[in-house]
């Protein structure tokens, strides 16, 4: 029993501890409180305003320059995709390069130049008459007259590579004129 009054006045002297701090006044500063002069509000409301215009302008600087970046990127997918599109023909048996392709592959060149990165890979292509060796031969023929003509024109040697395919991936399957002319080709892959 004297164990249960210990706790019981063990309990009410905490609760009294709690009640007093938690009832305690706060003290007041006696400090007075200023309030600022109007010249000071509005020096300050007009420093906040210069503030927000510079990070206004910035903003719209922001965007701008993410703008031109998209452009010059688009422009630069166009490109990388016009170079990889434009394949130049070859006449029947032949590794000539005909004057549209050399004019072809001046602009090519030029790109080349232009994006010194790109490492570019020259396919050489042929219709399917003619054995699988003599096509494969006949390819890369193909193929190595178009890097010299690059190479010839400025062209990092180190920046082309050449493969023959053969007559294996011919662009149109048919057995006509106009199928074999569209598959005696050289097409370019960058490779970045």
């Amino acid at each position: 029993m004297q164990k249960h009054w210990t706790i019981m006045a063990l309990v009410l002297a905490v609760l009294v501890i709690f009640f007093t701090v938690a009832c305690s006044k706060k003290k007041i500063s006696s400090e007075p409180v200023t309030l600022p002069t109007a010249e000071e509000e509005a020096a300050r409301r007009a420093q906040e305003e210069a503030r927000q215009r510079e990070l206004e302008r910035q903003k719209a600087l922001a965007e701008e320059n993410l703008k031109e970046d998209l452009l010059t990127s688009e422009l630069a997918v166009d490109e990388k995709t016009q170079f990889e599109n434009e394949d130049i023909y070859f006449d029947f048996d032949s590794i000539q390069l005909t004057p549209q392709a050399q004019e072809i592959l001046t602009k090519k060149a030029k790109w080349l130049r232009d994006n010194p990165a790109a490492t570019v890979t020259i396919e050489g292509h042929c219709d399917n008459r003619g054995t699988n060796e003599y096509n494969l031969a006949l390819g890369e023929g193909r193929a190595q007259s178009a890097k010299t003509f690059l190479m010839d024109l400025g062209v990092d040697v180190s920046k082309l590579r050449t493969i023959s395919y053969g007559e294996e991936r011919p662009l149109d399957p048919q057995q006509t004129e106009s199928a074999w002319a569209k598959n005696r080709r050289a097409h370019f892959v960058i490779e970045e």
